[in-house]
């Protein structure tokens, strides 16, 4: 889907003669605008929910959030997390979203920072491996009971950020770089092929506003402003 993105992107771009866009750019871009709309997902996702309470929303065909749901799904993954010392452990760097932690088989409970001191003083509420816990403290969560000390003991279930997309080329003396999809660190978009005019659109803003073209911001503003009228 990257080089029909790109071709896309270039072919509005020169007809208007905005000016070129160098694959390092367009490759820029197209990072932001996927994670422009991997996040609006959560939002769409989220309107949505809000919809079906007010039984606002469509069933079979009709049911937008199962879509949702599914996009949002294929970013789900498990990973063994990674210890820092004792019993604290690292979380994912590309996790976005956090599920659940796991310690084996039981889930470890989030709480915060003040409930901990009082569960752990408490021999009625202290954690224990049956029930454990845990408090965040930035990219790092400490387990408790703190006996909980084993490398490959907790484990996580969150959801991902997508990976940055990259269109790579060769190079051709004297003509365009010329896509090539075996490339090692050739990496295409995540999303759903349905999001492809909307990618399209999101990267035309970000091109626009690096060569200073108004007309361009404008028109992928102004199409991806239809396309959100035409979801509604």
């Amino acid at each position: 889907m990257i080089d029909s993105v790109r071709t896309t992107v270039l072919a509005i771009a020169n007809k208007n003669n905005f000016g070129y866009i160098s694959p390092n750019d367009f490759n820029l871009y197209a990072k932001q605008a996927q994670l422009d709309l991997f996040e609006d997902y959560f939002y769409q996702y989220n309107a949505q929910i809000r919809k079906e309470n007010l039984r606002q929303s469509g069933t079979g065909y009709a049911d937008i959030t199962k879509g949702l749901e599914e996009v949002i799904d294929s970013f789900s993954t498990v990973a063994t997390l990674t210890q820092a010392v004792d019993n604290t452990y690292n979380l994912p760097d590309d996790y976005y979203l956090m599920n659940r932690i796991m310690y084996g088989t039981a889930e470890v409970e989030r709480v915060s920072q003040a409930k901990i001191i009082m569960l752990t003083n408490s021999m009625l509420t202290a954690p224990s491996t049956t029930y454990p816990a845990y408090v965040l403290n930035g990219n790092i969560i400490s387990v408790y009971p703190d006996t909980i000390t084993g490398a490959t003991d907790v484990s996580a279930q969150y959801i991902r950020y997508p990976e940055d997309p990259k269109w790579t080329w060769v190079e051709i003396t004297g003509g365009e770089p010329v896509f090539d999809g075996t490339a090692v660190d050739y990496k295409d978009f995540e999303l759903p092929k349905s999001d492809e005019p909307s990618i399209v659109m999101k990267i035309l803003q970000y091109a626009g506003v690096s060569i200073r073209e108004g007309d361009l911001v404008s028109f992928g503003s102004n199409e991806e402003l239809k396309e959100q009228q035409q979801e509604q």
